[in-house]
């Protein structure tokens, strides 16, 4: 994986479906890299586990997390992801229907880089998306380390 790829986060088949079809749909060519748990994004992000193979430093070029997760909740990964010296500067966005303003808070608290609803509409999902694309993957500088 390169730091041209996508860490897609997500339990919801339906949402990692249309996600991957709003990518596709809004022309973003970067690889999108699936994980349904929280424990998966934290051993692909580490290195550990199934993802024991990977080259250090090879982190993606933004990680979209859901909140709601099986076993390791979306907001422990992004304290795990900023707590570790290797992935605190990757860049993270919430992605997630939640709009408890507790989540918010916690998330921008523990250093998330942007918080963002999905939109139920597709036209409105997939206009998200390729704003999401155009920003985090074109605009944005990201860290060289």
């Amino acid at each position: 994986m390169s730091r041209d790829n996508v860490l897609l986060v997500e339990d919801n088949s339906d949402d990692v479906e249309l996600m991957l079809h709003a990518f596709k749909k809004s022309r973003i060519a970067n690889e999108i890299v699936v994980v349904r748990d929280g424990e998966s994004a934290v051993d692909f992000l580490t290195r550990q586990g199934d993802f024991a193979g990977r080259q250090a430093g090879d982190h993606p070029a933004l990680v979209l997390l859901d909140l709601k997760l099986p076993g390791i909740d979306g907001l422990e990964v992004l304290r795990r992801i900023r707590s570790n010296p290797e992935t605190k500067r990757v860049p993270v966005a919430i992605l997630t229907t939640s709009d408890d303003d507790a989540d918010i808070v916690r998330g921008y608290d523990l250093g998330v880089n942007s918080y963002i609803r999905k939109p139920v509409d597709f036209s409105a999902f997939t206009a998200m998306v390729e704003q999401l694309g155009l920003y985090w993957l074109v605009v944005n500088v990201a860290s060289p380390t």
